[in-house]
């Protein structure tokens, strides 16, 4: 039986692969796309979510607006990172979106209520829409079968010295989720930096050809050099679709159950996954961490995934 899933994200570059790969993949069936200001604003991430559908052919899928602002703070976006629209490096069909969307709350509470299964949350982006929805439903939590997210690290970092950027942009959301009870895994920086598609990965996927691979590596060779630039990566780490993989096959991903904490008030510290490695609380794990990822079979997932997409194109099917 296909999972059920609900993708929470703002496109942002890894995002586009990562509702890519879940729509391409025969193991899981989404429900629908809620999105968030994060990686841009909430006007572009939506915006954008809508061109990503557009090119896979998919615009039968819901994508409903959520939230513009952290709960209780300022927005931080990422446009060195992904550009002014949130997806520069290449064009994308252009849309025109002419009906006011449900709000991604009322959505996401209504897709879990009437669904007759349990329901995968992949929250790909700061964590204010699902904690919003678990505030004004808590029923929810009965009909959630895991979250599945991509933010925090143990070691590392991407936005301060302390903080990865999704948690970092509303803290107090994801206390909301590490607090919930629910079945978490968080697939943080120490495996999402790792899963790079270099530059020769994005050659590669350029000499494909095809109507989807043609639009993709140009966007994936401007999110690398982005990431060269800033934090001397080389390549491009496609940090949310690693969520949506470990969905789809949990063996890309190696995870340790653990007790995370969230800071929202350091000094120096604000947004930081606290992980209590050696058990020094003595508190309960509250969350699987991933911890090592199979590059291999992760990167045969994407190009895959990609040449699926190109041959759908060819056959006139997308």
């Amino acid at each position: 039986m296909k999972k059920k899933v609900l993708i929470d994200c703002d496109p942002g570059h890894d995002d586009m692969i990562a509702i890519m790969l879940a729509c391409c993949s025969k193991d899981i069936e989404v429900l629908g796309i809620t999105t968030v200001a994060g990686n841009q604003t909430g006007d572009k991430t939506y915006l954008n979510a809508h061109k990503v559908l557009k090119m896979i052919s998919r615009e039968d899928l819901k994508i409903a607006r959520g939230y513009d602002f952290p709960l209780f703070r300022k927005l931080v976006t990422a446009p060195e990172i992904h550009g002014v629209s949130g997806l520069d490096g290449a064009a994308l069909p252009e849309i025109s979106i002419k009906t006011k969307p449900e709000h991604a709350v009322d959505f996401i509470i209504s897709t879990i209520m009437s669904s007759k299964e349990k329901v995968w949350l992949i929250p790909t982006g700061p964590l204010t829409n699902v904690a919003s929805s678990l505030l004004k439903e808590p029923k929810i939590k009965e009909k959630i079968e895991k979250i599945v997210l991509m933010g925090g690290a143990v070691f590392d970092s991407n936005i301060t010295p302390s903080a990865e950027f999704n948690i970092f942009v509303d803290p107090e959301a994801a206390r909301i989720l590490f607090e919930s009870g629910l079945p978490i895994t968080m697939v943080g920086l120490d495996v999402t930096n790792k899963a790079l598609f270099t530059f020769e990965d994005i050659d590669l996927l350029d000499s494909f050809g095809g109507k989807v691979s043609k639009v993709v590596a140009p966007l994936l060779r401007f999110f690398a050099r982005t990431n060269l630039e800033i934090f001397s990566f080389p390549g491009a780490p496609l940090h949310d679709a690693l969520a949506v993989a470990y969905v789809i096959d949990p063996t890309v991903l190696t995870t340790k159950y653990w007790n995370v904490k969230i800071e929202t008030k350091g000094e120096f510290t604000s947004g930081r996954t606290v992980v209590d490695v050696y058990n020094i609380t003595g508190d309960k794990p509250n969350a699987e961490v991933a911890m090592e990822v199979d590059l291999s079979k992760f990167k045969n997932m994407i190009f895959t995934m990609i040449k699926r997409y190109d041959e759908l194109a060819c056959s006139h099917i997308l």
